[in-house]
């Protein structure tokens, strides 16, 4: 008989739904210096003006974009200013079809 062990990390957002750079690097397996690099791109924006990357806040929206840049970045090879224009248009996708689907325009 095969016995399979499965092990999960997980990142706890606080109820205020507030990540540390820190806690945003760890959940996606990641270093700080690579969330500075996503900061200094424009992919991900803090919540503070803090000059110090341990200072910065970011909203927990911040993770599913950070975790789709590493996604693009693992599954794709992409580095991380390709990863952050495939993200800006899909971003850009969803709202121009949100603005034809309002005008009553259906695409297939």
């Amino acid at each position: 008989m095969v016995t399979i062990k499965h092990s999960f990390t997980a990142t706890v957002v606080d109820d205020r739904g507030v990540l540390v750079a820190e806690e945003l690097a760890h959940a996606c397996g990641a270093e700080v210096e690579w969330v500075v690099e996503l900061v200094e791109i424009g992919l991900l924006q803090a919540e503070s003006d803090a000059s110090s990357p341990a200072q910065w806040r970011f909203a927990s929206s911040a993770l599913q974009c950070a975790l789709e840049a590493r996604r693009l970045q693992r599954d794709f090879g992409v580095g991380v200013d390709a990863a952050a224009l495939i993200i800006d248009l899909q971003r850009e996708i969803r709202r121009l079809k949100a603005v034809v689907h309002s005008e009553g325009i259906h695409l297939r």
